[in-house]
């Protein structure tokens, strides 16, 4: 099954090359050419990854469409396409997971990409793992006989080294 790529830029060049480059790295892609094409097409359809430039329409576009990402109930992976890179820690501000820099060399754009959807993944699998069941604390009585095994294995533990230690001796 190909994994499901929205993709959202206002650059119809860019749109379209990265497209291509998906697609032929076995991603089925849908693209969008602005921050409201692309809220509605979350709305509509579920995908593993959702990749938006930062300005579109206006500034503050891209982080739209992260936040309607971030609402969506299949909990897509986040990345932010940009040619204008915020400081390592300003991006995160923006719900992303992960933020990519154009233009970028394509294996590495490919790598970032599988790397971001493979934790996203890992990420999303253990947080709906079930955790382990939580035993009840050993009654009193069943401590007691615990307690007493242990103490009589350590006894015949020592009695045994003992023996061992004295036949040395000789």
């Amino acid at each position: 099954m190909k994994r499901r790529i929205l993709l959202v830029d206002d650059e119809v060049a860019v749109l379209l090359t990265l497209k291509a480059v998906l697609e032929i790295s076995g991603f089925d892609v849908d693209t969008a050419a602005s921050a409201r094409e692309g809220k509605l097409k979350l709305r509509k359809a579920e995908y593993a990854m959702v990749i938006t430039d930062m300005r579109m329409e206006s500034e503050a576009a891209g982080v739209e469409v992260i936040k309607a990402a971030r609402a969506a109930a299949y909990r897509p992976a986040v990345a932010l396409l940009t040619a204008f890179p915020i400081n390592d820690e300003g991006w995160q501000y923006t719900g992303a997971d992960k933020m990519l820099v154009k233009p970028m060399q394509t294996r590495v754009l490919l790598q970032q990409i599988e790397k971001l959807l493979v934790s996203h993944e890992a990420k999303k699998a253990k947080e709906t793992a079930p955790s382990a069941p939580i035993q009840p604390a050993p009654k009193k009585a069943a401590s007691k006989t615990i307690s007493k095994a242990v103490t009589k294995a350590a006894s015949k533990a020592r009695k045994t080294a003992a023996k061992k230690l004295a036949a040395k001796e000789r």
